[in-house]
């Protein structure tokens, strides 16, 4: 028992290092990228980056969660740090847009740190503990997003290039921990079999996922309800300049209540809620607390107020630490060890997708009108309540990949 939570333990520490090297460099990308174009061009800089990375991890997720079910998680998870890191010693080097662009293509495509992590601890745990652990890894991002920021801000006022070497570092050594102290969760027997070459297509991989009915009916409510999530995160700094005329000292201080609600959602109230309540009437209520933040975004358009804003963000918040986590535990609960990473990789795969589509939709939307982007995404996170509400009593812990 006490090595199991020691596992959990060097987990959580290889999460908060990646979270606090990836937060670090946030702040930073604008002003690195203002090196190679001007500035009317950054905007568009960046968005092609983070849709390159998207797309890579898109094609690489499942791929890797296919070999992680037929070599082990840990060898899987050394290669996607390492990816990492080389690509933020590239993002460091520099000289070149496109020697960031390579670095970004180099992180996505051995980007499986994650969907790595959740197939480990679905190894380890007894399917009823996976949704507070992996409510644990989200606080630890969490936390890793409070200092990160002001930490990159004030080692990119020594050098530019120091922040990028120092997340390289940080993910190095979470690489190290996991060489050295995380032992192998996978034994050989519960491996798959073999791995073929539909393995190394996404798409076949996509298809057999959703081929089995219950999976795919909670992959598609995931699919909708992380579409809404992005539009907050990738559009909301926008509209707080747009529509409040806040600068980014207001909006980084309003922000902080994302990392500090983030924490206590997912390692305090979760826990709680679990000790209490069913996990799919946690999931619901995480999704109904959801799109009641956006409605408060919605009605802000037209009764300014900060108090709203705030509040919306708490709602949203709490909404997406309730149900983000009890949606992966029901997810992991449908195979058994041979298949969890193939499923945890299409998971992956599925929201890099909405990563590069949702920015596109959203801009374009938001320029005709904020008003009818967050009214559409409230009703198409209502379609995942109704789909979620549906499925309720249908969804059952079975190993659904397997029959």
């Amino acid at each position: 028992m006490k090595s199991e939570k020691n596992k959990f333990r060097i987990i959580i520490v290889i999460v908060l290092l990646n979270s606090i090297g990836m937060s670090i460099i946030l702040p930073l990308l604008p002003f690195l990228i203002g090196k190679y174009l001007p500035s009317q061009q950054v905007v568009v800089g960046m968005s092609l980056l983070m849709s390159v990375f998207a797309a890579c991890m898109f094609f690489a997720a499942p791929v890797l969660g296919a070999m992680s079910d037929r070599y082990g998680r840990r060898s899987i998870l050394m290669i996607s740090l390492l990816g990492s890191t080389i690509g933020y010693v590239l993002f460091g080097i520099g000289g070149a847009l496109w020697v960031l662009f390579l670095g970004r293509i180099i992180d996505g495509l051995t980007a499986g740190n994650i969907s790595t992590l959740f197939a480990y601890i679905s190894d380890c745990t007894e399917p009823h503990e996976r949704t507070k652990w992996f409510g644990y890894i989200g606080a630890a991002m969490g936390i890793g997003k409070l200092g990160g920021p002001a930490l990159g801000g004030i080692l990119g006022s020594i050098n530019l290039s120091l922040p990028f070497y120092i997340t390289a570092g940080l993910i190095f050594l979470s690489a190290l921990a996991a060489y050295f102290l995380l032992p192998e969760s996978l034994l050989v027997e519960k491996r798959s079999s073999r791995i073929s070459l539909d393995s190394f297509n996404t798409f076949s991989s996509i298809k057999e996922i959703f081929g089995f009915k219950e999976v795919g009916f909670l992959l598609l409510i995931g699919i909708i309800y992380y579409a809404g999530l992005d539009v907050f995160q990738f559009n909301f700094s926008v509209f707080l300049k747009d529509l409040y005329k806040w600068g980014p000292v207001i909006i980084g201080s309003v922000l902080t209540i994302v990392g500090i609600c983030e924490i206590i959602s997912r390692a305090l109230l979760l826990p709680w809620l679990l000790k209490h309540f069913k996990e799919k009437s946690i999931g619901l209520l995480g999704l109904i607390g959801f799109v009641t933040g956006l409605g408060l975004i919605l009605i802000s358009i037209f009764v300014h107020s900060a108090v709203l804003i705030s509040l919306a963000i708490v709602f949203i918040i709490l909404g997406d630490g309730l149900f983000d986590p009890t949606y992966n535990g029901q997810l992991s609960q449908s195979t058994d060890e041979s298949k969890q990473g193939k499923l945890q990789g299409v998971n992956q795969s599925l929201q890099s997708a909405n990563n590069v589509i949702i920015p596109l939709f959203t801009g374009a939307i938001y320029f005709y009108s904020p008003g009818v982007l967050y009214a559409l995404t409230i009703l198409i996170v209502f379609l995942a309540i109704l789909g979620y509400t549906y499925v309720l009593p249908r969804m059952k812990p079975l190993r659904s990949l397997d029959r």
